[in-house]
């Protein structure tokens, strides 16, 4: 099993406090939901933890290693942007094996999802298309905990309920933080739901504390 340990992450932007101590554990067997408004900073706090981004203060450790460059991440943290990322123009069936080992690369090969793109080129593809073949790369890397982003963003129930089913295999190995506004998703197939809001990072217990902190309206 390993740890990620996220501590004393704060962020500010134009003297707006948008993190202030941001903490959140997350170990391989863990499916963690990261919940928020718009502009709440949950793609900033992705982004940190990831290493594209640098906070005022932040504490990033895996296991014993303290993670400081993006290159420390290799292998260990995993991270899906909200926009589309793949190159336009080299084939699906060799950007995969550019994320995957090769057990991982022969199973997504044979993934309905991805099986009729291999040979063609992400600037074919629609974005729908692109997001679940980029969303399955990043699951079925070689990292420990994977971040994702939107990855249920403008995707068909059915292609949802199957990421869902790919992120739960993968989480006996994986740990994962997830965020997206598809909240009935995130609460579905999370173990632990945190709320992003005005700036700290509250752990969510049941559906009322969404609502007692104005992320649900109180009908819901």
């Amino acid at each position: 099993m390993s740890k990620l340990h996220v501590d004393s992450v704060t962020k500010s932007f134009n003297e707006r406090k948008i993190l202030q101590d941001i903490y959140i554990g997350c170990e391989t067997g863990q499916i963690m939901g990261l919940l928020g408004r718009n502009g709440s900073g949950k793609s900033t706090l992705l982004k940190i933890i990831f290493g594209v981004e640098h906070g005022d203060t932040q504490f990033i450790k895996y296991d014993n290693k303290i993670l400081k460059s993006i290159s420390d991440r290799k292998n260990r943290i995993s991270y899906l942007p909200q926009d589309l990322f793949l190159p336009k123009y080299i084939k699906i069936k060799n950007l995969i094996p550019l994320f995957c080992n090769q057990k991982n690369t022969e199973l997504l090969f044979t993934s309905e999802f991805i099986q009729p793109f291999l040979d063609q080129k992400p600037k074919t593809l629609s974005k729908g298309e692109q997001r679940i073949i980029e969303t399955l790369m990043v699951i079925y890397s070689e990292a420990d905990f994977i971040l994702l982003d939107e990855p249920f963003h403008s995707l068909s129930p059915k292609v949802t309920e199957e990421l869902k089913k790919n992120i739960r295999q993968q989480s006996s190995y994986k740990g994962f933080i997830i965020s997206d506004h598809n909240f009935k998703d995130v609460l579905d197939i999370s173990d632990y739901i945190y709320l992003l809001s005005g700036g700290h990072l509250k752990q969510i217990q049941d559906l009322s504390e969404l609502q007692r902190y104005n992320y649900l309206p109180k009908s819901i």
